[in-house]
């Protein structure tokens, strides 16, 4: 509420401006400098909803999965509660293909203990890193600097980690980064309004 406010007051400003641009230089031309400065300010004001981040572009990052069957795991409890759970689950037969969910290079090919094998690609827009878990190996030939491009198999569906024996599935995690923050910095967003194209479940 208060950035909306601000984006509210800003507007009024910016239409004063212009007024007082165009009356002072004579055309709406001679004061386009002022009014764009100031568009530009409001333009950073303004609240962007989280689902546009991504254009609508990101792509289901598992093969075959619809966007109808995504469920919002995030903040359901792990290691008996003791954190919630940051990411998008993705259940899938070992071995279903796992795509780049947008144009990006790969960052990072990296074995945790609660990830296992995964895959750290920062997207084109520079803001965001998506992140891929559990994995049962990765593409041949997927090299950490490579480019990929949006529904190229970068890896498959595995249980590796701590997903548990059989329990196969994608954890599908984003990171908003803010500039000059590594692949293991940023800060977790909740990925499924993003790919599926609404709120929240909860």
């Amino acid at each position: 509420m208060p950035r909306l406010f601000w984006a509210i007051l800003a507007l009024i400003v910016l239409v004063a401006a212009a007024f007082v641009a165009t009356t002072r230089f004579g055309t709406a031309e001679e004061g386009a400098p002022v009014v764009r400065t100031l568009t530009t300010k409001i333009e950073r004001l303004l609240p962007r909803r989280q689902g546009a981040a991504n254009g609508g572009s990101w792509r289901i990052p598992v093969a075959g999965v619809r966007r109808a069957a995504l469920y919002d795991s995030w903040g359901d409890a792990r290691e008996g509660g003791a954190r919630g759970h940051h990411g998008l689950d993705i259940p899938a037969a070992s071995g279903t293909p796992v795509v780049a969910a947008a144009d990006g290079r790969v960052e990072k090919l990296f074995q945790s203990t609660r990830g296992g094998t995964t895959i750290y690609v920062r997207t084109a827009d520079p803001r965001w890193v998506h992140y891929y878990a559990h994995l049962a190996g990765y593409a041949p030939g997927l090299a950490e600097g490579q480019a990929v491009r949006a529904g190229q198999t970068i890896g498959f569906v595995g249980d590796t980690g701590d997903a548990g024996a059989g329990n196969y599935h994608l954890h599908f995690g984003v990171q908003r980064m803010a500039p000059g923050e590594g692949w293991w910095q940023g800060q977790d967003v909740d990925p499924y309004p993003m790919l599926a194209g609404k709120a929240a479940a909860r």
